[in-house]
């Protein structure tokens, strides 16, 4: 509707069509967003310790550095630093695509993740940079069927096994962001961990901060860790959130 209106508009100006018919179109409501509930790090490693050791690398890098599936999937030895991961690629994975601003952006490494990309790697044999940290077949990207294949099989298996028998993986962005929330990071900060906007941050996570804003901040990686020293880290105090 915008994009003909704006044709219309300057078709209208030029003296094209005797008005612009868009302008006596109401415009259809948006769909509400579907909410959903971010995961705690208790129920992260519940996941993680369902599954084979790639997946629970895997589930990790969604969860606790906030990738997009495709992201994740994309990330090469050389994109890990010793404090930031680099998100430069995507692999295409259907509705669930990869970077939406096509932009190279930094992403903070934590402590428990850098663990557990660390491990990961020396099962992997030590990789050298170009290599993938979650290869296909035959080391090459994974294809939308595998990644179809992993979210069924994997995934749904380690949800089941932490009573989230709901969750896709894109929703592990949440548990990432709930995180930082909790560190009473600003929306901006937020915004260039997640890698989109500043205004779509808020619009989605507004209320979570207004929820937050008396309460006492947490360190992500203590959280983490308490989660895997005893099972017992604090529930995260979060409400449902949109989708972004």
């Amino acid at each position: 509707m915008t994009l003909l209106g704006g044709i219309l508009q300057r078709a209208f100006e030029s003296g094209r069509v005797p008005a612009n018919a868009a302008r006596l179109v109401r415009k259809a409501k948006a769909p509400k967003r579907t909410e959903v509930r971010p995961l705690a790090p208790s129920q992260i490693e519940k996941m993680r310790a369902a599954v084979a050791p790639r997946d629970a690398a895997l589930l990790s890098v969604l969860a606790y550095a906030g990738l997009r599936p495709g992201e994740a999937l994309a990330l090469r030895w050389g994109d890990v630093r010793d404090r930031t991961l680099l998100v430069q690629h995507a692999v295409s994975l259907g509705a669930e695509k990869g970077t939406k601003t096509g932009h190279n952006r930094t992403v903070r490494l934590l402590g428990p993740l850098a663990e557990d990309v660390v491990e990961w790697k020396v099962r992997s044999g030590d990789p050298v940079d170009s290599e993938l940290l979650f290869p296909g077949r035959r080391n090459a990207p994974w294809t939308l069927p595998a990644y179809n294949s992993w979210r069924r099989r994997s995934f749904r298996r380690a949800a089941a096994a932490a009573g989230v028998a709901g969750a896709r993986p894109y929703d592990l962005r949440h548990s990432f962001a709930s995180l930082l929330l909790h560190e009473g990071r600003s929306v901006i900060y937020l915004a260039r961990q997640l890698g989109h906007g500043a205004q779509l941050t808020l619009e989605t996570y507004g209320h979570v901060i207004d929820e937050l804003a008396d309460r006492p901040q947490q360190d992500a990686e203590e959280v983490i860790l308490a989660a895997r020293s005893n099972g017992a880290a604090p529930e995260l105090p979060i409400g449902p959130l949109s989708v972004s």
